[in-house]
């Protein structure tokens, strides 16, 4: 029998990550995408005129290269910058973004409570209190029993589900504001603490729909002899003795010299039947989030302006909401809004009436009537969870994978939480992994 044809660099996954690795590849490179288009969560789509992304897929660049990247695949007026409009939903009011610095408006005694707690846990901190272990237990400490209590302990048992009791504290130092103290006094008095975090403003495409990052990527791939794009194709097995991958579909085996993945680290394990026992408990151990959330097409404008509103209440069926449309006009007809939903119920039926009473009165929706359509949507793979087990069954299968001439990188090749940015960040870094190692690598 012959020899499988062989490309130097092969990448797994053509979500952000796989085809930004493909883009910044210094030589001939086949990137492998199980379905029929690229973009992996960075995915949009479209009916009657509406346009929904994976939830809110907002782009927040900091980086200088990547930005010009974003910016290049773009003409004149095909990318806006939008200042950030959020606020949380909480004891039947609206509050401005972050909860921790914009208490005013609560109940005075919710308020007292969340201040009161907040002195106390600065008092234990100034102590010299140990680092918290667990998640809840970095909001308590951080922020004071009251403001966990009203805001990050019943957010996030919605949104993490049952894993919540067992989340470490590991992935949330980029991700929540920090307040200083003066700014959880001002913004318990009534003085506006906006601004605050990451994301306090977006890049979004103009024509609506975050699939014009990754299909604008695509179109300048196809123009370059020496990558090879094949859609529609499953990884069936990875040989990493053999360094070679079966296409399922095809039942075709291709060689390689440099692997990069940027599939689920578990079913990349899966995948490779060389897999020494110890690895494959340690990706068994690895937990994630699967969500369920609903796009709905309203056929009358938003009667509010944020983009999203986090809804720590736990008698409403969903943990936020967003409006497409505000963001991005174009993504519903004229006069019409479009909108995400993400439920706290990942399994059995959907309660429709109660999720549009609960959309009335986070002021996403004027009334029920309005409603023109719903999809249910469902994201196997949405965050990854932070337990106890998750940093040494990473670590242990990231190192093994190392050592059998495999990158897995990514959100969910990396099995780390992330933003779109980096994802593109980390392609780069994994061509310039491929590159080292084929550059070192002996003639076979």
């Amino acid at each position: 029998m012959s020899s499988p044809p062989r490309t130097p660099l092969v990448v797994l996954g053509a979500g952000l990550t796989g085809l930004s690795a493909a883009w910044h590849a210094r030589g001939p490179v086949l990137l492998v995408e199980r379905e029929a288009r690229v973009g992996g969560h960075a995915r949009s789509y479209r009916r009657d005129g509406f346009t929904f992304d994976v939830t809110g897929h907002w782009l927040h660049l900091r980086d200088p290269s990547i930005k010009a990247l974003v910016e290049g695949l773009f003409g004149p007026g095909e990318l806006a910058t939008v200042a950030r409009r959020t606020c949380i939903h909480s004891h039947g009011v609206q509050l401005p973004y972050p909860f921790q610095a914009n208490l005013h408006g609560l109940p005075l005694e919710v308020v007292q409570e969340c201040l009161v707690g907040y002195v106390a846990a600065r008092e234990q901190a100034a102590k010299g209190a140990p680092e918290p272990q667990t998640f809840v237990g970095f909001a308590e400490a951080r922020f004071g029993a009251g403001i966990a209590k009203h805001f990050f302990v019943p957010y996030n048992r919605k949104l993490w589900g049952e894993h919540l009791e067992r989340l470490t504290a590991d992935w949330v130092s980029r991700y929540i504001p920090i307040p200083d103290t003066a700014q959880v006094i001002g913004g318990a008095i009534g003085l506006s603490q906006e601004g605050l975090g990451y994301n306090a403003s977006f890049l979004v495409p103009t024509a609506g729909g975050i699939d014009a990052v990754p299909e604008r990527m695509r179109a300048g791939l196809a123009s370059r002899p020496e990558v090879e794009l094949r859609l529609g194709s499953d990884i069936d097995e990875v040989d990493v003795v053999g360094r070679r991958i079966k296409l399922g579909a095809e039942a075709e085996w291709r060689s390689y010299d440099a692997l990069v993945s940027s599939i689920p680290l578990p079913e990349l394990v899966r995948r490779i039947p060389a897999a020494p026992a110890e690895i494959r408990d340690a990706a068994g151990a690895l937990r994630h989030v699967r969500w369920r959330y609903l796009d709905i097409a309203v056929g009358a404008p938003p009667p509010c302006d944020y983009h999203w509103v986090y809804v720590p209440e736990p008698r409403l069926p969903f943990f936020r909401v967003g409006v497409y449309s505000n963001a991005a006009p174009r993504m519903a007809p004229a006069g019409c809004s479009g909108l995400y939903v993400e439920l706290n119920e990942r399994t059995g039926p959907i309660d429709l009436a109660g999720v549009y009473a609960g959309l009335v009165e986070v002021g996403a929706l004027r009334a029920a009537e309005d409603v023109r359509f719903v999809e249910v949507r469902v994201v196997e793979h949405a965050y990854v969870v932070f337990d106890a087990a998750y940093a040494a069954a990473r670590a242990a299968i990231l190192g093994w994978l190392e050592g059998q001439g495999i990158h897995s990188c990514g959100r969910y090749g990396g099995w780390i939480y992330n933003s779109m940015e980096d994802c593109l960040l980390a392609g780069r870094a994994a061509s310039e992994w491929a590159a080292a190692r084929l550059a070192g690598q002996e003639p076979r």
